[in-house]
């Protein structure tokens, strides 16, 4: 094991970690620790809220939302793997495959789940169904 290989890293490491402890130490010594009861008003439209949100958001729109972000990341390996695709040649093309493979079979499992159905009604008679006496 070449250690000073690895001293590029550490370096890194330590810069970053202080740059954080330094940023936090000085946002917590800098800031206000008596704010006025202005400062601690609403800031978004200067309107204060006069009830809590009529709906809260259901469970599924961050679930959507998450797997968005996970399709969206497999979109960027698929640019990665179009920049390379010269240099990778067929085995690139049957790893990429393997990939694309398992996150189409991703979407199937989720969406035969009905983690995409909006359709309220129908998931309930869908979930009735499933734990029906009769089904078992």
């Amino acid at each position: 094991m070449d250690l000073p290989a690895y001293l590029p890293i550490a370096i890194m490491f330590l810069l970053s970690v202080g740059f954080v402890v330094a940023a936090l130490t000085l946002g917590w010594v800098v800031s206000p620790k008596n704010p006025t009861p202005e400062k601690l008003s609403p800031y978004e439209c200067g309107i204060v809220p006069e009830s809590e949100a009529v709906q809260r958001f259901p469970v599924q729109f961050y679930l959507i939302a998450m797997l968005f972000v996970i399709f969206d990341v497999e979109i960027v390996f698929l640019f990665a793997w179009a920049v390379l695709f010269p240099e990778l040649g067929w085995s690139g093309v049957a790893e990429i495959g393997i990939f694309t493979g398992f996150v189409v079979l991703t979407l199937g499992y989720v969406w035969g789940r009905g983690a995409l159905d909006w359709n309220t009604p129908l998931r309930a008679r869908r979930e009735q169904r499933d734990v029906s006496p009769e089904a078992a």
